[in-house]
């Protein structure tokens, strides 16, 4: 039997999404500017340039452990969650529902569409595409099946992606090690140049990376079924009555993320003597408890400052950030590509990953100041209003209106 959605409730919009959505714009900046580096050495499997020392190889370690494999969850889970909310309250204006899954099916299809052509314009690694793509499966398929359904589904799914992670490790650890992957063996587009020879070659991987982040992945279907059950029992608009399932998620799901982040970091700076693909199934899988504890910990923090006092200028400009996520997300490709990329003015092939990531941080740091300033002004983002007009066919009515699957939130 399906569950059917709460009728909508008044008292203003929750604002631990939207702030979780604000804060992880910054490690979703980290996770992707080294793929704009080019000209040295990197990993067979990633971004990151072998050999660092010093700053670099510092930083290295704290990317691969707290921000690699660990931010797009979490905004794969705040994605989940602004579905339902968005089912939930469209479904109040039509019993059956069906409305409310036309509009879903064409808001997923136009992210299929912002995604193609973000990869075509600027960066391969989008994942719009990948979150359109599971948007429609999961809408399809899950979103009106029972609760415990989606819990056995993603158990499931997770059970199965752990024993591949586990076996991966085990495998590589107990068989004669054989040739590693060549170095640089990831392409590094942001090199190529001109500009036009660079499309296809992003379209190419852009659909690669759709595909295997969206479905083959595990991680982003697991995390959106997670969080259609969460959003039903609304634990991010009423944290305090789900407080210790917040903080043990927090507590668990950060150490074991980190935790199984620790093995890849070791590889790659080759002091655990493993093929560089033997850890990498296991660094998503627990990158998966990690964006969960993540979304916990920010609701707390959420709940705790807006308890007592209205929020602060930090607080309301980050949340304004998270309202606008898809613009603030496409504005760092809009920074990154031209200035880092060799068909641009070709600063990837001259700064260090640590440098990189300065830049990255002032990126974010522009995004919510113009964030902040259009909420001030009433206004949506660019992207998103664009976004809800196609799928709608009109003009949003209100630019309070919650974000709900408009994002890469």
């Amino acid at each position: 039997m399906a569950d059917h959605a709460p009728a909508p409730r008044s008292g203003g919009r929750a604002p631990a999404p939207d702030l979780a959505r604000g804060v992880m714009l910054l490690p979703i900046a980290l996770a992707n500017v080294p793929w704009f580096l080019f000209g040295a050495v990197t990993s067979g499997v990633g971004a990151h340039r072998t050999g660092a020392t010093g700053a670099d190889a510092l930083w290295q370690t704290v990317a691969i452990v707290a921000v690699d494999g660990r931010s797009y969850p979490l905004f794969a889970f705040l994605f989940g969650y602004g579905l339902w909310q968005l089912y939930a309250r469209r479904q109040g204006r039509a019993p059956d529902g069906a409305p409310a899954l036309r509009l879903l099916r064409s808001r997923h299809l136009w992210m299929i569409a912002f995604g193609a052509v973000h990869a075509a314009l600027l960066w391969s690694g989008d994942v719009l595409g990948a979150y359109g793509l599971v948007g429609l499966v999961v809408t399809g398929l899950f979103l009106r099946r029972a609760s415990g359904t989606l819990v056995a589904w993603a158990a499931g799914l997770a059970c199965l992606l752990g024993l591949a992670a586990a076996a991966a490790v085990v495998a590589a650890a107990v068989t004669a090690h054989g040739p590693a992957p060549s170095p640089g063996a990831v392409p590094q587009l942001a090199g190529i140049t001109p500009y036009a020879a660079s499309v296809l070659p992003r379209l190419g991987m852009w659909a690669v990376v759709t595909v295997g982040q969206g479905l083959l992945g595990l991680v982003v279907p697991i995390a959106v079924l997670v969080a259609i059950v969460c959003a039903r029992h609304r634990v991010l608009e009423e944290p305090g009555a789900h407080r210790p399932l917040l903080v043990r998620t927090a507590i668990l799901g950060i150490a074991a993320g980190w935790a199984g982040a620790a093995p890849s970091a070791l590889v790659h700076h080759g002091v655990w003597d493993l093929p560089e693909w033997a850890p990498v199934m296991l660094n998503g899988f627990t990158g998966l408890f990690a964006g969960l504890g993540y979304a916990a910990l920010i609701a707390l923090v959420a709940a705790r400052v807006t308890a007592s006092r209205e929020p602060g200028p930090l607080v309301s400009a980050l949340t304004a950030t998270g309202r606008r996520s898809l613009s603030c997300y496409l504005f760092q490709s809009a920074v990154f590509a031209p200035v880092l990329c060799a068909w641009g003015l070709g600063l990837g092939g001259v700064l260090t990953q640590w440098q990189a990531a300065l830049l990255a941080v002032a990126t974010w740091l522009v995004s919510v100041a113009l964030a902040a300033a259009l909420e001030r002004a009433g206004r949506h983002g660019p992207a998103e209003r664009l976004l809800r007009t196609l799928a709608r066919g009109r003009a949003p009515a209100a630019p309070a209106e919650p974000a709900g699957s408009a994002g890469p939130g």
